[in-house]
């Protein structure tokens, strides 16, 4: 694994699904938020994920469980490149059951994909064997449904089917229409190259 690979960008709200898709005597990782000299607010995954002189200060927010082994079965993943400005969150388009795209914000901290409900219904997500579930976030907690989708494909990176989790982020228009999670993330090697502004998924 290369250095670029272990800087992961936190740089948005870290979701973590808690009842929803998870056998019982799962073992759970804390989710921290944190803020850095500059001010900035930062969601981590385990308190190692903090920076040492920053760990007093941390706040467990939320609890991330891995995926069960229920989940559906998928496809060969693809390999693929996204572009993206230093310093700014990484922003990608991911196109659902070859129908319509989505704006999602690339969040290796997130358990679990999140789409904007009004988008999914554009596209034809058929809700009609969701599962419910509890979604853990700051503001408190939230009911939500998971709803299968057939494929994800960001850049020519493509899997599926996956579990997503229907529901407003709340981000607003320029923080697009949900997260990319690690359920997606997990099947590829993720690179983020801050110098050429590029973060590349390798099939594992």
């Amino acid at each position: 694994m290369t250095m670029l690979t272990r800087r992961v960008l936190l740089l948005a709200l870290t979701a973590a699904l808690v009842g929803l898709l998870v056998e019982p005597g799962v073992a759970t990782a804390q989710i921290y938020r944190w803020t850095d000299a500059e001010g900035a607010i930062h969601f981590s995954q385990g308190i190692e994920s903090v920076p040492v002189r920053l760990r007093s200060s941390a706040v467990i927010i939320a609890h991330d469980r891995p995926a069960p082994p229920s989940e559906p079965s998928a496809a060969p993943p693809v390999s693929g490149q996204v572009k993206f400005t230093p310093g700014q969150p990484i922003m990608v388009t991911a196109r659902i059951n070859d129908a319509g795209s989505a704006r999602l914000m690339l969040d290796t901290g997130a358990a679990r994909t999140v789409i904007n409900p009004a988008v999914l219904a554009t596209l034809g997500v058929s809700y009609d064997n969701s599962q419910r579930g509890t979604l853990k976030g700051v503001t408190g907690d939230a009911l939500v449904q998971a709803v299968r989708v057939e494929s994800l494909d960001v850049s020519g990176a493509k899997y599926g089917p996956l579990l997503v989790v229907s529901h407003d982020t709340g981000f607003g228009p320029e923080r697009g229409d949900g997260l990319l999670g690690r359920d997606f993330l997990d099947n590829f090697s993720v690179t983020i190259d801050n110098a050429l502004g590029t973060v590349t998924l390798t099939p594992k």
